[in-house]
């Protein structure tokens, strides 16, 4: 059944009065903490990646991917968010064409480059100057199973190496999602080189409908938090369910050996019913992450939210 914005929202506010007679308050209900940063199911964010602070510091700089799969098609765009207010413009994409682009990431300690990921395992490198992203070069992730769809995808700086986590998402009771790791560098002519991978089952505590997308989204804080989104999809028109929680830890050792501990009881950190979150991004320097969602023929949406503190 098609649930049109205005509905939505009459729904979300409907769930907020009711639920705050009883003293409880869903963490997704306040509609006016969501900022509309696309209008249809070409403009919804996939992922995200923090770029810098405005010069004022009041507001940030983002890339995000969207999962379009037309030639032609929007691939990733720019967006300044403030609160109240957002600023989306489109970035050129100058190389081969992806399909279907999931995730992207900031490389640590290399300005202006990124990995952004697309949904069947192939990561793109990007130098991204100005309103032109530059395909570095592209390689497949290692140890794609049958029927893997990579939503996700976060790099980790620890100790000196480098590393990147990524997830098949999952779907439902009968397929968890698999978070995998992996220590990453890079050939001299720009390509991504994974090393040994690891990996473990990861079943999202909420939403835990049979439509439920495990991992949705990663990121990682500076202490080795695991921050992950989860998502369920009922079809293009919702309805559509998710949260974030935290999953456990990784550690990157001075030799780069990666380590995922995951936590046996996920703990929830929001939720939020009626938007489908497929973007989760810590900010650098402080303890918001910044979230995106892909609603299909809604758009896409953006907040922040206090996810990220050590």
């Amino acid at each position: 059944m098609k649930l049109p914005i205005l509905k939505r929202t009459a729904w979300a506010a409907t769930a907020t009065a009711l639920l705050t007679m009883f003293g409880t308050t869903p963490a997704g209900a306040a509609d006016d903490a969501w900022q509309k940063v696309g209008d249809d199911f070409q403009g919804g964010v996939s992922g995200i990646a923090f770029e810098d602070r405005t010069a004022d510091g009041a507001g940030v700089h983002a890339l995000v991917v969207h999962d379009n799969k037309r030639t032609g098609q929007k691939r990733l765009s720019r967006i300044t968010h403030r609160q109240g207010s957002d600023d989306i413009s489109p970035i050129a994409w100058d190389g081969p064409e992806p399909s279907d682009l999931e995730a992207i990431e900031a490389v640590p300690r290399m300005p202006s480059e990124y990995l952004a990921l697309a949904s069947r395992g192939i990561v793109y490198r990007l130098k991204v100057v100005g309103g032109t992203a530059t395909v570095v070069d592209y390689a497949p992730l290692p140890a794609i199973g049958e029927g893997d769809d990579f939503e996700s995808f976060a790099l980790v700086s620890q100790n000196g190496n480098l590393a990147a986590l990524w997830a098949d998402r999952g779907a439902g009771a009968n397929r968890p999602a698999t978070l995998h790791a992996a220590p990453l560098t890079f050939a001299s002519w720009g390509q991504p080189q994974f090393g040994s991978v690891t990996h473990r089952a990861y079943r999202a505590a909420y939403p835990n409908d049979g439509a439920t997308r495990h991992i949705s989204d990663i990121s990682v804080t500076d202490s080795g938090r695991i921050i992950v989104s989860s998502a369920a999809d009922a079809g293009d028109d919702g309805p559509f369910d998710s949260a974030v929680s935290e999953a456990g830890r990784v550690t990157v050792s001075p030799a780069g050996r990666v380590r995922i501990t995951l936590a046996a009881s996920p703990a929830v950190l929001g939720t939020f019913p009626q938007y489908k979150i497929e973007a989760v991004e810590c900010l650098a320097g402080s303890t918001d992450a910044l979230l995106g969602t892909d609603d299909e023929n809604f758009g896409g949406f953006v907040r922040t939210a206090p996810f990220c503190g050590t």
